[in-house]
C-alpha cells in the first residue's frame, strides 16, 4: 500500500532524489515540532534530532540555516562569529520566505533559495540521525556524512557551553 505525501514532503523527497538518496520520507499522525517530540515519534535520542533553524544576519538580512542537534541550544554570539555579523533568531515569515517551509517542518534541503549553513558538529556523532521532511509531521532518517553532502553545510560548535535542551 501507498501513501502519498503532503506537497510539502514530495518536495523534500523530490530534493533527496536529486541528491541520488532514494531516502523514505515518513509523514507521523504526532507532531515532530520539536526535538523532544520528533525523538518520541520515531524512537530515538533527542540528539538525533537534526533541527533546522533559520536564523537571520542583523547587519546583511540575509537568511541563515543551523542545523542543530536537538539536544541542544543554539548561541547565537557564536554563531554571529562563525557568520562574520550578529545573527538573530528569524520570525515564522522570514524563514518561509526563504525556505518555502513553514517553522517546525524546515528541512535541511529544498529551499526556496541557496542559504547558508551551519551543522552542528555534535550530529557527527551518531550513526544516524532524523531531519524534518517539509511539515511538522514529516520525518526523514540519513547519516551525518549524507547531511553533509545535501546540504554543503559548514561543521560548527554552535551549541551553548553547557546549553542543551530538551
Amino acid at each position: 500500500m501507498t501513501t502519498e505525501l503532503s506537497p510539502s514532503a514530495q518536495r523534500v523527497k523530490d530534493a533527496l532524489l536529486r541528491f541520488g538518496l532514494s531516502l523514505e520520507v515518513v509523514e507521523v499522525p504526532a507532531s515532530t515540532r520539536t526535538s523532544a517530540e520528533a525523538a518520541q515519534a520515531v524512537g530515538c535520542a533527542v540528539g538525533q534530532i537534526a533541527k533546522s533553524l533559520v536564523f537571520r544576519g542583523k547587519r546583511s538580512g540575509n537568511p541563515v540555516l543551523v542545523i542543530a542537534s536537538g539536544a541542544n541550544r543554539v548561541d547565537e554570539a557564536r554563531l554571529g562569529s562563525h557568520l562574520g555579523e550578529p545573527a538573530e533568531k528569524a520570525d515564522a515569515d522570514f524563514a518561509r520566505q526563504h525556505t518555502g517551509f513553514a517553522i517546525g517542518g524546515v528541512p535541511p534541503v529544498g529551499h526556496a533559495e541557496a542559504i547558508r549553513t551551519f551543522i552542528d558538529q555534535a550530529l557527527l556523532q551518531y550513526v544516524e540521525i532524523w531531519a524534518a521532511a517539509g511539515t511538522p509531521h514529516a520525518v526523514f532518517r540519513l547519516s551525518p556524512s549524507d547531511l553533509l553532502r545535501i546540504t554543503g553545510g559548514e561543521v560548527v560548535t554552535i551549541a551553548a557551553p553547557g546549553g542543551t535542551s530538551h
